[in-house]
């Protein structure tokens, strides 16, 4: 089944084509990565699917529904979540606060509820906060729930970005470079936490510049080169095709 069905994307911003009519779909449950030189409108491209920008033409599907120019807020009910590529955690707060924070859209409790602190809001305060923990412990970071997020080492707060975005219990999960600026221990346990979000049912798709991790995890790839769908299939067909080696990755890099 298609999850997700992109058709003609397109933006321009100005003179600037960053996508040009990009078609693709994401099967459920899988795991798809967007790869491309810098540039290339991979992220454009996650902004589009997540409302923060809004195409130029073409159409997003998501579930048969079309979500085109959904606001950031509806997006996110709809079931997309994401991280972004520079981290974006509540620094002040703590690793459980931040995980709690992107709950608040599944909160069944009204205004009241919330002012009163009656019996419903206190029913699902200690619901949301037993879902947080499962969710810092998919990531392995049960053991840190009280710290402060500023606190983390760097490669925990790249984990505290998945738990934030897997508590809007999301259908599609967006990945912008989860193992930007880590090293190969670090990325090989990021590499085993997207595995085990893909057996829990999490339909994946992340932006990512290790190809090693690339290749090692994905069902299918998506390559762009100046905001135009160059490539897409399998790893080993990426891997030995001419125009992905010409335009991004050089000669021998994906042997």
């Amino acid at each position: 089944m298609h999850l997700l069905e992109v058709r003609g994307l397109t933006k321009h911003f100005g003179g600037v084509k960053a996508l040009e009519e990009v078609d693709f779909r994401v099967e459920e449950n899988s795991i798809v990565s967007v790869i491309g030189p810098n540039g290339a409108g991979k992220t454009t491209l996650f902004n589009c699917l997540t409302g923060l920008t809004r195409p130029t033409k073409g159409r997003i599907h998501l579930e048969g529904a079309d979500i085109t120019g959904s606001s950031p807020h509806r997006a996110v009910r709809l079931g997309i979540a994401r991280t972004f590529q520079n981290i974006r955690l509540f620094r002040e707060m703590t690793v459980l606060e931040n995980v709690l924070v992107s709950q608040h859209l599944r909160i069944r409790s009204g205004l009241f509820g919330v002012l009163f602190r009656n019996r419903n809001f206190l029913r699902d305060e200690k619901e949301a906060v037993e879902r947080g923990l499962e969710y810092l412990a998919l990531v392995g970071l049960e053991g840190a729930a009280d710290v402060t997020s500023f606190n983390l080492p760097y490669g925990d707060q790249r984990r505290l970005e998945i738990a934030r975005a897997l508590a809007a219990e999301p259908t599609l999960l967006l990945l912008d470079e989860p193992t930007a600026g880590m090293n190969p221990h670090e990325t090989s346990e990021i590499m085993e936490i997207i595995w085990k979000l893909q057996k829990l049912g999490k339909t994946i798709v992340l932006i990512e510049h290790d190809m090693r991790l690339v290749m090692g995890i994905s069902e299918s790839i998506i390559v762009l080169n100046h905001g135009v769908k160059i490539a897409e299939g399998p790893p080993e067909a990426i891997r030995k095709d001419s125009l992905v080696i010409e335009a991004y990755l050089g000669k021998g890099t994906l042997a």
